[in-house]
């Protein structure tokens, strides 16, 4: 009697029938679950279409499969790449195609011939090709992994963009045996007004001398980066770059941490000597920073280094020649420190041989624009966020300020701002509500900006001939230029750009 049910069809038992089983099953199953396919023969030739590829025959230009097959594949499909297949016979997993049908991710693979010989079937020359479509609308489709390369492209941009501002900037680069070098130039002190133009006159010209060389200005006004400067522009450039914050070492550590230390100099001491900042700068520059914290036991030992270049390390009998070009810095007054008896007198004035002011930001506010943007570059290399925008009448704000703190202040307010803004650009009113929620009490209102009569009259004294404005201008900021300098003819034209002999005509004839 039969079986109510039949049986199921059972697989074949050779290894070719297996095979041939398998190869329809893996075509009928991609035919189904693909967007498309299509098979084109040896001669690049469409002979089949299936279901899901003919909706995109109207976009292609066809009305009906009939027009589409028999066509050569490049001749209705543009931009495939059917016909490299075909030629080199190596398939494409993965590709993106785009065309006027659509962008999509597609793969195209081979067809052989099977060739019998004593080892069984083997694959023979190309008789055609199998095109998939993978994916249409691909940025819908595969977003989630679009979205995760795109972060990690972004990262890996990020990441050669720091290293080509480090490769391209040599004073970033380190020896190999990790010796401290410079990092800025007088490039990187960011200002054009005529205090930072003057200030860096000053360090230009003590870079080109060994004497000590005394920094004086608040917190935060860029002493330390001058001192890098002066120091990439001096003739010391190939030497190391030492710096010592005195304020951050315990008085008990700073003699070992200037002189060096002796084998077993006291109990617990290494077996190896241990060398000072001192003889580390050797050939170089010794950078000491927050001078007027040094107590004054030390005071002396570090006169006597600097009038006898050599040293004593603690615990040690002998004395240790150096060569090193000392750069000094503080934010407090020298001076009253020295009439007070907390500051040694003899020390100070070995100290202050090429003193260098540098002024607050509150004395170049006109170089504000150019630092924010600075900053802000800065620190959108270091975070990966976009910088923020700041509208005029925000810069104006920020230029009306104190800036007790100088330009870390003033970065401090812009990544402040970055953080608490939920916009990248920042209106004045913006500013002021975020300087209040940072604590700020006392505001500054900016300067009031030209009313519309002042800009009339403006107007009107520009109506006037071109050659009497031109004059007039030169003669203010030759005025200026003479006040900023106190007189000083040569400084006055290095500050104008102009020779010394053009500057005497001028004087001479103003008109």
């Amino acid at each position: 009697m039969p079986s109510a049910t039949a049986a199921p069809p059972a697989l074949p038992l050779d290894a070719e029938g297996i095979l041939a089983l398998a190869a329809r099953s893996m075509f009928h199953l991609f035919s189904s679950i693909s967007q498309g396919m299509f098979l084109v023969d040896r001669g690049g030739r469409i002979v089949w279409v299936n279901e899901g590829y003919r909706r995109f025959l109207p976009a292609l230009g066809f009305s009906s499969i009939d027009q589409f097959l028999g066509h050569r594949v490049e001749d209705v499909i543009p931009n495939t790449q059917m016909r490299r297949v075909l030629d080199t016979g190596e398939p494409i997993l993965i590709d993106l195609l785009t065309n006027k049908a659509g962008t999509f991710v597609v793969s195209r693979i081979p067809l052989r011939e099977e060739r019998e010989g004593d080892a069984g079937a083997t694959p023979g020359e190309v008789i055609g090709a199998i095109g998939i479509v993978l994916f249409d609308h691909p940025e819908t489709t595969l977003q989630p992994l679009i979205s995760k390369f795109a972060l990690l492209q972004r990262d890996l941009d990020d990441a050669r963009r720091e290293l080509a501002s480090q490769r391209a900037n040599p004073l970033y680069q380190q020896s190999a045996d990790g010796q401290r070098r410079s990092k800025y130039t007088f490039a990187s002190f960011i200002g054009s007004s005529p205090a930072a133009v003057e200030v860096k006159r000053h360090a230009r010209r003590a870079a080109q001398s060994s004497s000590p060389v005394l920094l004086l200005g608040e917190t935060g006004t860029g002493k330390e980066l001058l001192a890098h400067a002066i120091h990439a522009a001096s003739a010391r450039a190939g030497g190391m770059f030492v710096s010592v914050n005195i304020a951050a070492v315990p008085d008990t550590l700073l003699e070992a941490e200037f002189f060096g230390v002796a084998p077993g100099a006291f109990t617990g001491a290494d077996r190896k000597a241990r060398e000072g900042k001192f003889k580390l700068a050797d050939g170089g520059t010794l950078f000491l920073d927050e001078i007027g914290d040094m107590p004054l036991g030390l005071q002396a030992k570090l006169l006597r280094a600097l009038q006898e270049g050599e040293i004593e390390p603690l615990g040690s009998n002998k004395l240790v020649p150096f060569d090193a070009r000392v750069i000094a810095a503080t934010s407090r007054d020298l001076a009253a420190l020295v009439r007070e008896g907390r500051f040694r007198e003899d020390l100070y004035y070995r100290l202050n041989v090429l003193p260098v002011r540098v002024p607050p930001l509150r004395e170049r506010r006109a170089d504000i624009p150019a630092l924010v943007e600075v900053l802000g570059e800065d620190m959108a290399l270091r975070s990966g966020e976009a910088p923020p925008e700041l509208a005029p009448d925000a810069l104006a704000l920020l230029a009306a300020q104190h800036w007790r703190g100088n330009i870390r202040e003033l970065r401090n307010v812009l990544e402040q701002v970055t953080m608490r803004s939920d916009s990248q650009r920042i209106d004045a009113a913006q500013l002021e509500r975020i300087l209040r929620e940072a604590g700020q009490e006392k505001i500054a209102a900016p300067e009031p900006l030209p009313s519309e009569a002042a800009d009339s009259a403006e107007g009107a004294a520009l109506l006037r001939p071109l050659a009497q404005q031109v004059a007039e201008l030169e003669r203010r900021a030759i005025a200026a230029a003479m006040a900023a300098t106190g007189g000083n003819k040569l400084a006055s034209s290095r500050l104008l750009g102009i020779s010394r002999a053009t500057l005497y005509e001028r004087l001479e004839n103003p008109e």
